[in-house]
């Protein structure tokens, strides 16, 4: 990675950061994005602490106007990018909306890797990773893409719902930009115990996953405490020679190819998503 540029979106804490700390011992120049500047200059010193490259950037990737003030300040900094992960991850107990008026968790991971992506495209030489979670991998609900008729249920939650979306999404950008030198793949973390799962209330979980949540607070720091395990896979596919010029790929948190999910084949599914980002950020891209 010596002498490439990364760019990793919510990398101020969590697989984010484990991701650009790999990265960076890697020998690649990083470029962190967090909401916070504070904490993003922090993990920038933290991470440079031992002669990597590291700079930082503030943004809210859920904003549409912050994704193309992003995309602009990279665009100052850089003439080529060599690697864009798309990581942000947001988990509300209930359907909220952005002051785009566009539903969070849609936002997060979906319309900002789209448009995020598309803004950068002049700059791409390399990889895009997006970076699902949860348990993607359902039917996706054309009525129901930004939790306008249901956000939670018994085992329904929009967060995987859009982590699936994600990957449908990602599946028609790889076909968009196939052949151009640019890659787009997707990899899956496995369970962290992240400050964003850390924070989450029951409130926040299907209704049949409740009553074990006191459970699972007390066996996920001892599971899931290290952040550098759910990093693997991002970092695979960020760095590693064996998946040059591998395109449209999902790859397990063993660092494994493995088969999309029905959900995320759909090509109705695709189509619908792919417009409705298409249409959200119509006047940004």
């Amino acid at each position: 990675m010596h002498g490439k540029t990364a760019l990793v979106t919510g990398s101020t804490g969590g697989i984010g950061r484990e991701t650009a700390r790999g990265l960076v011992a890697l020998g690649a120049r990083v470029i962190l994005v967090g909401r916070d500047p504070v904490r993003a200059r922090q993990a920038a010193a933290e991470l440079a602490a031992h002669g990597g490259t590291v700079e930082a950037l503030t943004a809210d990737v859920t904003g549409l106007p912050d994704v193309a003030r992003l995309a602009a300040q990279v665009a100052e900094r850089c003439d080529r990018l060599d690697v864009l992960v798309n990581n942000v991850g947001v988990n509300p107990p209930r359907r909220t909306l952005t002051e785009d008026g566009v539903e969070a968790t849609f936002a997060a991971h979906v319309l900002a890797p789209f448009t995020l992506t598309r803004l950068l495209l002049p700059l791409l030489a390399g990889r895009v990773v997006n970076i699902t979670g949860g348990i993607p991998g359902g039917r996706i609900d054309l009525d129901n893409l930004q939790g306008e008729r249901r956000y939670l249920g018994w085992t329904f939650s929009q967060y995987n719902h859009t982590k699936t979306m994600l990957m449908a999404m990602s599946l028609r950008f790889a076909e968009q930009v196939d052949g151009s030198g640019v890659t787009v793949n997707v990899a899956y973390p496995g369970h962290g115990h992240t400050p964003m799962n850390q924070s989450m209330t029951a409130a926040g979980f299907p209704y049949a996953y409740r009553p074990i949540v006191p459970l699972l607070r007390l066996a996920a720091p001892r599971l899931f405490g290290d952040l550098s395990k759910p990093a693997r896979s991002s970092v695979h596919l960020a760095s590693s020679p064996e998946v040059e010029g591998v395109n449209g790929a999902y790859f397990t948190m063993t660092c494994r190819r493995a088969p999309w999910p029905a959900g995320a084949l759909d090509r109705r599914a695709q189509d619908a998503v792919w417009r409705l980002c298409e249409t959200l950020a119509g006047g940004t891209v």
